[in-house]
């Protein structure tokens, strides 16, 4: 069978109760990323800019929490992927020396140990891209390039599709983009503009505040974000020494 066969019956086996819906297209999509390829988890982003990272859906709650310690350090292997538009393969001795901040919350809070970053075609909203994640490093060879990029294309091709052939609003772009998981990231814009506002930064400024706070709390930029869009957390408690 093709790769698009094996694919589309990836996909059609995603059966699962609670992903109908446009906005669950992602999920969906990473789900059937993780039944196909030879991996432990999948997640699909996008990344657009000011350090803008949408995730879109993913395979697991381990892949999506994957996702969130990668935006809560600010650097990784997908985020490498889309910034060079190429893949980028990092066992753990590289995420050791790459990335050790992030290399450290993902052996802590997860099961992966290597992540594999595969950049989408420029067919999408942003700068697209596919983690896969693996429990153990000696299967990151096993990968089938190929037959990942292939993947990742024909990923492209489904969200491209979706959103030629379904309607929605000029500003605010097709429902995959709107997902539970894209929905709690636009908190994080939320509260980067009331702590810009607040503690007198630039927004770049108010998103290493939320860093900084995450990393020191062992928690993750999204749970702060909504901390503080929730009334829950004052702007002025995350004003650093000195200020």
């Amino acid at each position: 069978m093709s790769i698009a066969g094996r694919f589309e019956q990836a996909l059609t086996s995603v059966t699962e109760a609670g992903l109908d819906g446009p906005e669950l297209l992602p999920t969906r999509l990473a789900r059937a990323i993780a039944r196909m390829l030879p991996v432990d988890g999948a997640g699909i982003s996008l990344s657009g800019p000011e350090g803008r990272r949408i995730p879109l859906g993913a395979s697991s709650e381990a892949a999506a929490t994957a996702e969130r310690l990668q935006f809560t350090v600010g650097a990784g292997p997908c985020m490498t992927a889309q910034e060079t538009r190429e893949p980028v393969f990092a066992q753990y001795g590289d995420l050791r020396r790459r990335w050790p901040a992030f290399a450290d919350l993902l052996q802590q809070r997860t099961p992966y140990c290597a992540v594999v970053g595969l950049p989408l075609r420029e067919a999408i909203s942003g700068l697209g891209a596919i983690d896969l994640y693996f429990s153990g490093e000696d299967s990151v060879p096993d990968l089938d390039v190929f037959e990942a990029m292939a993947v990742a294309d024909l990923v492209t091709s489904a969200l491209s599709e979706t959103a030629v052939w379904s309607d929605w609003e000029p500003g605010r772009g097709p429902e995959w983009l709107h997902g539970p998981t894209a929905e709690r990231r636009a908190k994080v814009w939320e509260a980067m503009g009331m702590i810009a506002i607040v503690l007198e930064l630039d927004t770049a400024a108010a998103l290493a505040v939320l860093r900084a706070a995450a990393y020191a709390t062992d928690r993750t930029v999204d749970d702060i974000a909504e901390d503080v869009v929730e009334g829950a957390l004052d702007p002025q408690d995350l004003r650093g020494p000195g200020r």
